[in-house]
């Protein structure tokens, strides 16, 4: 049976296998989302941390700063990158439907040489042209701003290490601090992972 997702043969189609990797990335991207909001709670505490350390942790206090900076652009990132899967889940569902209609028109084709028939078919082979068309400018658009987010989270990566050398400058507070930068250097670390998978998905293979 032929549905939107499958071809006549059964298999799934081309813009249906693309609408699932395009999930997979979605769901990626909010819980790197929900990660950056933690890093702006940990960010918080730990100025207020900073704080009570007095000029023992001055250095710190500006690196844990600069992460809630960090937590706020990332996520300011993951909207954008949010958007355009959107767009690409709005393209890849028209295409989905396009198809269906063409395999339909392909049908009625075998049993009509009806020239309007053909007329219609022209047509509708190139709005499906258009939609792949856009589809592939959405792909790099997306994989390009993946590769923004990533150069973004190595230099969170960069200002987490960077708080765990401050950390020790602590003294008496020297534990205390290196524990939320460790917190910190670990969370990046696992925003960096996802990102990672995320570059090398095979939506953008275009296979």
């Amino acid at each position: 049976m032929t549905t939107a997702l499958t071809t006549a043969a059964g298999q799934p189609s081309k813009a249906g296998v693309d609408l699932l990797r395009i999930v997979r990335i979605n769901e990626e991207i909010k819980a790197v989302v929900n990660i950056a909001f933690k890093i702006n709670i940990m960010a918080l505490n730990a100025i207020f941390l900073a704080k009570r350390a007095g000029t023992l942790a001055l250095g710190f206090g500006v690196l844990s700063n600069e992460l809630r900076v960090f937590s706020q652009d990332l996520r300011n990132c993951m909207a954008t990158l949010t958007g355009l899967v959107h767009q690409c889940v709005a393209n890849v569902s028209i295409m989905l439907q396009g198809g269906r209609y063409t395999r339909r028109l392909q049908e009625a084709a075998k049993f009509s040489s009806n020239a309007q028939l053909a007329a219609i078919m022209a047509h509708r082979e190139s709005l499906d042209e258009a939609h792949a068309q856009a589809l592939a400018g959405l792909r790099r658009q997306l994989k390009r701003a993946l590769e923004d987010a990533f150069q973004m989270v190595e230099l969170g990566g960069v200002l987490a290490k960077s708080a765990k050398i401050e950390a020790a400058y602590g003294q008496s507070f020297a534990g205390s601090l290196a524990q939320v930068s460790g917190e910190f250097d670990g969370v990046v670390e696992e925003i960096r992972r996802s990102l990672e998978s995320l570059r090398h998905s095979a939506f953008f293979d275009n296979k």
